[in-house]
């Protein structure tokens, strides 16, 4: 799962983008409002991290602008602020939760997962299933009829992405987007590196999962009956 925080204490930024981190996900940060607004446009984000008092846009100038344009992304605001009717602002806005500074790691970790859930994209135990495999995304094993590999991150985080979009096709571009961010310098060759790890893998399972390349377009996961 890829993170984006908006909140412009530097020191809250960088902690939270290590602990994230710790647990496996993707995290990218950005420090003022028009930077996160810019970022989450973009529509790669799995979840959003946004602070209130923001320079330059404000979060809830932010979070109405982006659903305006359509953008669904779960959004958890982050603010010092604790009163009632800023919650409710939020909440009313689109926000999906709301956590007052200062929060417990463990809680904050919580409400993370309990969005993630609420989308769509996370069962329990962070356990996705497609076909007959499932993926801890938490311990990176994949299993399949018993058997059981170790995945590494980027495999991972692949296969996460294709298991998620639910048999639709998915650019390269997209991957890159989503694995190392829209302003990264990878090449379609380093999804191409990854992609044969994981074929191999599904292979080595004996998997009816297949990732099917569609010519000109993308991947696509697929499963024999």
């Amino acid at each position: 799962m890829r993170l984006l925080i908006v909140e412009d204490e530097i020191h809250l930024a960088e902690a939270l983008t290590q602990i994230l981190k710790k647990h496996n996900y993707s995290v990218d940060t950005v420090h003022d409002g028009q930077s996160g607004l810019d970022n989450a446009l973009s529509g790669i984000y799995d979840l959003l991290l946004l602070d209130i008092m923001l320079p330059e846009i404000d979060g809830i100038t932010l979070l109405k602008t982006i659903r305006s344009k359509g953008i669904a992304t779960p959004v958890i605001l982050l603010t010092a602020k604790g009163e009632i009717s800023d919650k409710i602002t939020g909440l009313d806005h689109g926000a999906d939760d709301y956590v007052a500074k200062p929060f417990s790691t463990e809680e904050l970790l919580a409400r993370i997962r309990a969005a993630l859930r609420r989308k769509g994209e996370v069962v329990a135990e962070d356990a996705l299933k497609f076909g007959d495999i499932e993926l801890n995304t938490g311990t990176l094993k994949l299993t399949c009829s018993g058997k059981e590999l170790k995945l590494i991150l980027k495999e991972s985080e692949l296969l996460e992405l294709l298991m998620s979009r639910k048999q639709a096709v998915i650019s390269k571009e997209q991957i890159i987007e989503k694995l190392w961010g829209f302003d990264s310098e990878v090449e379609h060759n380093n999804v191409e590196v990854y992609i044969s790890f994981l074929r191999k893998k599904l292979t080595f399972l004996q998997s009816s999962v297949r990732i099917t390349t569609i010519r000109g377009v993308g991947y696509v996961l697929e499963a024999s009956s």
